[in-house]
């Protein structure tokens, strides 16, 4: 029978530390330690972000951090972010994974008619009032607000309008309505709009045929009155015109015997411009003029020429 062989003993050389290595090992330790806990107090606000600050001690606290370093009280303050940036909600027919809350808005019209309407509504957080916000609503301010509040508003928008309105004239009108609403709803709750966009209105077609025949009867309606118009227009232009024209001669013939009585007075009262006048019409190029003594004398206009050289002037006596 084999004997097992017992293995050789082995001595291990004992490590011992020095009393100064002693003092350093807990200080290093602490070191640590200590920096680990301030590192739970230092957090940083991304950018768009803003920073809502939870005490297990005194609750929600009222400021808002802003981007950037901040030191809160480690394991005692947790701090919550919420984005600040431009965001929107779509309830729309074709929105991903539409469902009761997130497809379109089904509404009625003034005169009850089934409309539908996709709608976009952009809006952002209150930054100054985020702590606000994180207190009364939390996170879900979506859900709880923004959706509800949207689909309560356009539905009583849409209800004050006629269907023929919303789809033609008056869509900015129900836009303003919508806005309005939900900026004081938003306002409300810590929130605020941007903007709300009605990205579609869809009415039933046999609707919708109707009201485009309605509205080419009343353009039509509204050419042939315009067409009205413009005869009357031509018409009374007309008038005008004439009366006008009859005014112009009635003055022209007024002006006319008023210059013939004055010329008649003018005759009468000097007898001899009817010779004067004879003599034009016979002879216009004549250089002679009739003068009044009897009729029987001439003077020759020629002979006038020599009245300034000589001072006198010699009349021919013509044989009567």
């Amino acid at each position: 029978m084999t004997t097992p062989r017992q293995p050789p003993n082995v001595t291990l050389p004992r490590m011992s530390l020095s009393p100064s290595g002693r003092r350093v090992w807990p200080l290093l330790l602490g070191a640590l330690l200590l920096v680990w806990v301030i590192s739970q107090g230092v957090k940083v606000i991304p950018a768009g972000f803003v920073g809502v600050v939870f005490s297990s001690f005194s609750g929600v606290k009222p400021v808002v951090l802003q981007e950037g370093i901040h030191f809160v009280v480690p394991f005692v303050d947790k701090v919550n972010l919420y984005d600040a940036r431009l965001q929107e909600v779509t309830l729309a027919h074709d929105a991903p994974n539409a469902n009761d809350s997130e497809g379109a808005i089904r509404a009625r019209s003034k005169e009850g008619l089934d409309i539908t309407a996709d709608v976009t509504v952009q809006f952002r957080i209150d930054r100054a009032r985020a702590a606000v916000l994180h207190k009364e609503l939390g996170r879900n301010y979506l859900q709880t607000v923004i959706r509800p509040q949207v689909r309560s508003k356009v539905r009583d928008a849409i209800g004050q309008f006629s269907a023929a309105d919303i789809i033609s004239t008056q869509r900015q009108a129900v836009e303003a309505s919508i806005t309005k609403a939900l900026r004081d709803v938003f306002s409300r709750n810590n929130l605020v709009l941007d903007s709300v966009l009605l990205r579609e209105l869809r009415i039933p077609e046999s609707i919708a045929k109707a009201i485009e025949q309605k509205q080419a009867a009343e353009q039509q309606v509204a050419v042939e009155r315009n067409r009205l118009q413009q005869s009357s227009i031509s018409a009374q232009r007309a008038v005008v015109e004439a009366q006008g024209a009859a005014k112009a001669a009635i003055e022209q013939a007024k002006g006319e015997a008023q210059a013939l009585s004055l010329r008649g007075r003018a005759l009468r009262e000097n007898p001899q411009l009817i010779q004067l006048t004879v003599a034009e019409k016979l002879a216009p190029t004549i250089q002679t003029v009739m003068l009044p003594s009897g009729g029987n004398f001439l003077l020759d206009l020629k002979s006038l020429g020599s009245v300034g050289a000589t001072g006198t002037t010699t009349l021919p006596k013509t044989t009567p």
